[in-house]
C-alpha cells in the first residue's frame, strides 16, 4: 500500500488579503512535499479551491515546483475540479509535470468540494453532473490518443488535433476523486479508473459497501481487477505523544469544520465529537504513530485499498509542527505500516 499526504495549502481565514501570507504558505508547501520524498513516502497530492482561505487554485503549478526539489515521490492533484476547467489544458499541465519529475505525475479528477470555481470560470452549477460527465471523457480521450476528434455539449469540438506535450508515463494515470454516491463509484468501476474515496467523518466501515460496489462495477464492465485501485483520503495528524496530537490538530479542526460548517448548514464539531473520531472506528488518524499505524491497519482490513492519504493541515498549523508530523509518518509509521502488510516503497525515478 502506497501512504502519502494531501494539502490545499491552507490559510489563515484572518489573513486572506495579505499576499505574503499565501506566499509564505506556497513555500512551506513545497518544503513540505520535498520533506516527505526524503522521509519515504509514496504520494504527496495538493488540491485546488479558489478562495482566500486556501492559497492553491493550480496544483500543477505547485507540484512542478516540487518536482525540481523531489527523486520518487508520486505528485497529483487531490483533486482536479474538471468540470470547471478546460480538459485539454489540465492534460497538457500534467503531461508537462510528467516530463519534469520524470514519470511521477498523476492526475485525481472530481467535481470539487466548494463551488466558487463554477461561476469564476462561466459555468452553470445547473450543469454539475453532466459538465463532470463530458469533461472526464474527453480527458480519458486526450490521455489514450495523440490525435483526436471529439464533440460535445460544454466545449468547443476538437477535429483531427494533436495535443502535447505527451505524457512519459503510458497512460498517465487518471483517478477518480468521490465522496461517497454510488453513481460516482459505478462510473470509475465502469470507466476502469482508479477510485479516490474521501472519508472525513463517521464510521470508516459504513464506506466498505462502496468499495465493493467499485469492485463489482470493475468486473461487471469486463475490466482487470490490477485496474481497480482504491484510495482512502481522511484528516489527521500525528506528533510524539497522543496528549501533543491533539492539543495541536484540535483548534484547526474546530475552526475549519466549524466555518465551513457556518457556510453549509452543519451543526459545530464539537469536542467530543472529536474524541469519538480519533477512536479505531472513527476516521481521523491524530495520535502518535502507534495510533496512526493501527488505525491505517484497521482500515486497511476494511477496504484492501491500495493507497492512504492523509490530509495533516486541516487548517492552518505552525510549520515546524507539520514538519515534525511528517518526519514521524515517514520514519516510524510507513516503516512500520509497510512491514506489517509486506509492501516496499516507491523506487527512485528521478534518474531515465
Amino acid at each position: 500500500m502506497q501512504l502519502g499526504i494531501y494539502s490545499f495549502g491552507e490559510t489563515d481565514p484572518r489573513a486572506t488579503h495579505d499576499p505574503a501570507v499565501a506566499a509564505k504558505r506556497l513555500r512551506e508547501l513545497v518544503e513540505e512535499i520535498e520533506l516527505a520524498d526524503q522521509v519515504g513516502l509514496d504520494v504527496f497530492g495538493v488540491g485546488e479551491h479558489h478562495r482566500a482561505d486556501y492559497a492553491v487554485s493550480s496544483p500543477a503549478v505547485v507540484l512542478a515546483a516540487a518536482a525540481a526539489r523531489t527523486h520518487r515521490i508520486i505528485l497529483t492533484s487531490a483533486v482536479t475540479v474538471l468540470s470547471s476547467d478546460d480538459p485539454v489544458r489540465v492534460f497538457q499541465d500534467f503531461a508537462t509535470l510528467d516530463a519534469l519529475s520524470n514519470g511521477r505525475a498523476e492526475i485525481t479528477a472530481g467535481r470539487g468540494s466548494f463551488i466558487e470555481s463554477y461561476p469564476l470560470f462561466g459555468q452553470d452549477l445547473h450543469d454539475y453532473n453532466e459538465l463532470f460527465a463530458e469533461k472526464l471523457e474527453l480527458l480519458l480521450t486526450l490521455r489514450d490518443a495523440e490525435f483526436i476528434t471529439w464533440k460535445g455539449k460544454h466545449r468547443a469540438s476538437i477535429d483531427n488535433r494533436g495535443v502535447y506535450p505527451r505524457p512519459v508515463q503510458r497512460p498517465l494515470p487518471v483517478w477518480i476523486a468521490v465522496g461517497g454516491t454510488p453513481q460516482s463509484v459505478v462510473r470509475a468501476g465502469t470507466l476502469g479508473v482508479p477510485l479516490a474515496l474521501a472519508i472525513i467523518g463517521g464510521a470508516p466501515e459504513r464506506f466498505v459497501p462502496f468499495v465493493e460496489l467499485y469492485r463489482e462495477s470493475l468486473e461487471r464492465a469486463g475490466h482487470d481487477a490490477s485496474v481497480g485501485k482504491v484510495s482512502i483520503n481522511s484528516h489527521g495528524f500525528i506528533a510524539d505523544s497522543d496528549a501533543q496530537a491533539v492539543e495541536l490538530a484540535l483548534p484547526p479542526y474546530l475552526e475549519t469544520m466549524g466555518r465551513i460548517g457556518r457556510e453549509r448548514g452543519w451543526p459545530p464539531p464539537t469536542r467530543r465529537q472529536f474524541d469519538a473520531e480519533r477512536a479505531l472506528s472513527g476516521a481521523l488518524l491524530v495520535g502518535a504513530p502507534q495510533q496512526v499505524i493501527d488505525k491505517i491497519l484497521y482500515e486497511h482490513e476494511l477496504f484492501r485499498h491500495d493507497r492512504m492519504l492523509i490530509q495533516f493541515t486541516l487548517g492552518p498549523m505552525q510549520h515546524a509542527d507539520v514538519m515534525r508530523c511528517i518526519e514521524l509518518y515517514g520514519s516510524v509509521v510507513a516503516p512500520a505500516v509497510r512491514t506489517a502488510l509486506n509492501v516496499a516503497p516507491s523506487q527512485d525515478r528521478s534518474k531515465g
